[in-house]
């Protein structure tokens, strides 16, 4: 079972040589990486060129780029990954041994913040708690599904914000996720730089706003203001 790899990035120069340096051994056994880059401003495409299998470019927005990246892909699963998360070394055999016996068709991985703070190990407990409860995944958590079900799905929605969201949704309707315990570390810059519990209201603020109604166009604004 061949996997693609798929990252969007943009202006991410600062750390696309380490975050595709830990994919690598992904490389060695025969899966493929792709990097699809939104308009990048740096070096990120330089940087990325001798790491990946392929770089397209896209314009920016993080589920047009996924979708191009699927588009692209030789892989029986895609797994769709941010360039700020790190995947645990034997990913591979986890996710394949995860579908092959559950016989689910996507799934994630839980999560855990890169930061050293109590109250970042707190926030992923329940991040991982949630989605447990909900079969909802995020982009955080390194989403994978087999390449049929991406299509049958119709791809992420081309929205600006809560596109993971939507496509677990549907693809709930085909098949349960496949839910892998060991953990990807996502980076914590987002919750240190805005503060853990002003980021954790704000999350739901913008799923609640969601779930009653609003677009994920005022959601994105929302989310970008300072």
């Amino acid at each position: 079972m061949k996997i693609t790899v798929i990252m969007p990035c943009l202006n991410e120069a600062g750390i696309v040589e380490q975050s595709l340096s830990r994919v690598q051994g992904l490389r060695a056994r025969g899966h493929e990486v792709i990097l699809v880059d939104g308009g990048s401003s740096d070096q990120t495409i330089e940087l990325a060129r001798p790491l990946v299998d392929r770089i397209i470019t896209t314009p920016r927005g993080r589920a047009v780029q996924m979708n191009a990246g699927a588009s692209v892909a030789d892989g029986d699963v895609l797994l769709f990954l941010h360039a700020d998360t790190r995947l645990p070394a034997a990913a591979d055999l986890l996710l394949t041994t995860a579908l092959a016996n559950t016989g689910r068709r996507w799934g994630r991985f839980d999560v855990r913040l890169s930061g050293s703070r109590p109250a970042l190990r707190v926030v992923g407990f329940f991040m991982n708690w949630r989605s447990r409860l909900t079969g909802i995944a995020t982009g955080d958590q390194a989403m994978f599904m087999t390449r049929k079900l991406f299509d049958a799905a119709g791809g992420f929605p081309d929205i600006p914000l809560m596109e993971d969201i939507t496509l677990s949704r549907t693809l709930k309707r085909h098949s349960a996720p496949a839910l892998i315990h060991t953990k990807v570390i996502t980076s914590s810059r987002r919750w240190e730089q805005r503060g853990v519990l002003r980021t954790i209201l704000m999350m739901w603020r913008l799923r609640l706003a969601y779930f009653f109604g609003a677009s994920p166009q005022q959601l994105a604004r929302l989310y970008q203001r300072p």
